[in-house]
């Protein structure tokens, strides 16, 4: 990489980590005040409290990525333009193409990094410090994994009423149903049941066995000591049931559609967070372009400030539109991957037009 090169590379890395410091550092600011009022509740102290704020940053990071990378990367070169050194980088051969590479390079290559401590990092730390608050404030830090959930696995529906940390279930009825005549064969009913990720092992289990061949359906109950069921989902998916598909990992999103999808349930929800995320740098890059159109516009003109802000704020409403059009795919039941990928797309290749022909001249 040239000493140039390298140079505008170096800036717009410094903005982008400035940003993303100043941006924690507010979001840390305001959190903590809120954390204030449950101080002092049973153990939860200030110390906690501020470990607890300081453990959810890499997910505010990443959830935050791409606005903090615009206004990192344009404020970069905003001060090379307003210190006059993006005239001089001109002059001396560095096209405007060149420059708006360098820095979408700079923007993805930050990106990437920010996303893979969002997906492998974030998620354990926000779950320990949940779990860390819940206890302080004398909480059961299974709380939230309490609640009971229906679920269903191919031809069978099943109900736990209580659900503990995922592997322990306190009344749980299966039910099962016959494919070809779609009718209920077998009803399976439990106090308690331990789940090992792929297999359901229920103590004194009481099983409803239901024959419709005659006019009356027969039942035959039948007492178990342990009845063992087979099931296509695990823990992960069970958890997934508790959050919001923003607060999940990629990979568990995929886990979900793929299980939604095999039992012929509606997957839209976690298919518009997914494409979402897949479209994210697509979505950058835009927001990038649409910047450096109005920073381009005259580098001489003494309202370059305005310019920037503009520009900003105009790439912000952008990924604003994106996001309330993912609502909208699914009440209208558009196609997710239409709302999400042809704007970010068009406004690329509008963008990139408009810049080439800024270069030429």
């Amino acid at each position: 990489m040239k000493i140039k090169d390298r140079y505008i590379a170096n800036t717009l890395l410094t903005y982008s980590i400035v940003v993303l410091l100043v941006w924690l550092s507010i979001y840390s600011f305001f959190n903590f005040l809120a954390e204030l009022n449950s101080v002092g509740t049973a153990n939860y102290t200030i110390l906690v409290a501020f470990k607890y704020i300081i453990l959810q940053l890499p997910e505010v990071a990443y959830d935050q990525v791409s606005a903090v990378i615009l206004l990192g990367c344009v404020l970069g070169m905003g001060h090379l333009a307003t210190t006059g050194q993006l005239i001089i980088l001109r002059a001396s051969g560095i096209s405007i193409l060149k420059i708006t590479w360098l820095t979408l390079k700079n923007a993805i290559v930050f990106l990437i990094f920010v996303t893979l401590i969002g997906e492998l990092v974030a998620p354990n730390l926000t779950t320990y410090a949940e779990n860390e608050r819940s206890n302080a404030m004398g909480q059961n830090s299974l709380s939230s994994s309490q609640d009971g959930f229906w679920i269903r696995d191919g031809d069978n529906f099943i109900n736990v009423k209580n659900n503990v940390d995922g592997s322990i279930f306190n009344g749980i009825t299966v039910i099962e149903v016959n494919n070809e005549s779609n009718k209920i064969e077998r009803v399976v009913e439990s106090k308690s049941a331990i789940f090992d990720g792929q297999n359901i092992y229920m103590d004194s289990t009481n099983v409803f066995s239901i024959n419709s061949a005659n006019l009356l359906d027969d039942i035959d109950l039948k007492e178990r000591n342990l009845y063992e069921k087979r099931v296509a989902f695990d823990q992960d998916l069970i958890e997934s049931l508790e959050k919001e598909p923003k607060d999940l990992t990629t990979f568990t999103i995929l886990k979900q559609i793929q299980f939604l999808t095999d039992n012929k349930l509606r997957a839209e929800v976690f298919e518009v967070e997914l494409y979402k995320r897949l479209v994210r740098p697509i979505t950058l890059v835009a927001m990038i372009l649409l910047a450096m159109l109005f920073i381009f516009g005259s580098t001489r003109d003494a309202t370059l400030g305005k310019k920037i802000f503009f520009g900003v704020a105009i790439a912000l409403s952008f990924e604003l539109i994106s996001r309330i059009g993912g609502a909208l795919a699914l009440s209208l039941n558009f196609s997710p991957l239409l709302i999400t990928f042809v704007p970010a797309i068009a406004i690329m290749i509008i963008a990139t037009t408009v810049l080439i022909n800024k270069s030429m001249h």
